[in-house]
């Protein structure tokens, strides 16, 4: 009986802790508004030391690594004249990814993309791809305006698997005849560069096409998704120099409708051995 009762007693024990352990997507994407706006852009270094983890991992290119890395980057922020500003614009919590889509004040207007990782209710790591506004757009629509309403919870793992499905084989694969699979005619632009609709689209990558300018994905990082909203993390190369694409795409009746991204060009030296990726 003491036998019994002890495993099972275990038994119970990693089930509650299981479920202690399992990602709170609501709660992870209030930590991670908060470390932007007041760990990062306050300078509170108090919620940083509650909500960052020790061992915390940052792919930015200009933080250090770990904790103490951040900590040492919020001095240099504090430093900044004009101060850095930051206004969230989308936020999708996925398992324990929560990835936010903002407008800041970093060294002049910039459109930046954060994907964070929890572990244990604290973040874990850290990436991003940050883009110089650019205000006089292609389509004429700003780069971070459009829909922000979360919907189709219920469809969430389909709308992942469809643009998981555009992403491999337009971006990476190169079969441009299957756009129409995927994206919707009336189709939203925000990036900079390319009209609105299915056919600006597929006219952008012509004219990349024509003017020998290289552009593909090599590599997918992760995709992260939360009802109507999905976010994919990619590297590749435009122009001939290696790039991260994060991009955001808006699911509605089975089509891609909408498109926002922030592209970065990789680059050499890094404050610490992580990568980008």
């Amino acid at each position: 009986m003491n036998t019994i009762f002890r495993t099972a007693t275990a038994a119970a024990a990693i089930a509650l802790t299981g479920l202690s352990a399992a990602a709170d997507p609501a709660a992870n994407k209030d930590i991670a508004l908060g470390l932007l706006e007041q760990g990062l852009a306050k300078g509170d270094r108090d919620y940083i030391m509650t909500h960052v983890a020790e061992g915390y991992i940052q792919h930015n290119p200009q933080a250090a690594d770990g904790r103490e890395g951040l900590l040492g980057f919020v001095g240099f922020l504090e430093s900044l004249d004009p101060p850095v500003s930051i206004n969230p614009v989308r936020v999708i919590a996925d398992d324990d990814f929560v990835v936010i889509h903002q407008e800041a004040e970093f060294f002049g207007p910039k459109v930046i993309i954060d994907v964070f990782r929890f572990e244990d209710g604290k973040i874990a790591e850290h990436w991003d791809s940050i883009q110089e506004t650019v205000t006089e757009t292609a389509s004429g629509r700003s780069m971070t305006d459009g829909a922000t309403e979360i919907t189709d919870l219920d469809k969430t793992d389909k709308n992942k698997a469809l643009v998981t499905a555009l992403v491999t084989d337009v971006l990476m694969k190169g079969e441009i005849d299957k756009i129409d699979r995927y994206i919707a005619p009336g189709y939203m632009q925000h990036n900079p560069f390319v009209s609105d609709t299915r056919d600006g689209l597929k006219g952008f990558i012509a004219y990349l096409g024509e003017n020998n300018i290289s552009f593909w994905y090599s590599d997918l990082h992760n995709v992260v998704a939360e009802g109507n909203f999905v976010f994919t993390q990619a590297e590749g190369v435009y122009d001939g120099t290696p790039t991260a694409f994060y991009d955001i795409w808006r699911v509605e009746d089975g089509m891609i409708v909408e498109h926002w991204d922030a592209v970065q060009g990789i680059p050499t030296e890094f404050a610490h051995e992580n990568g980008m990726f």
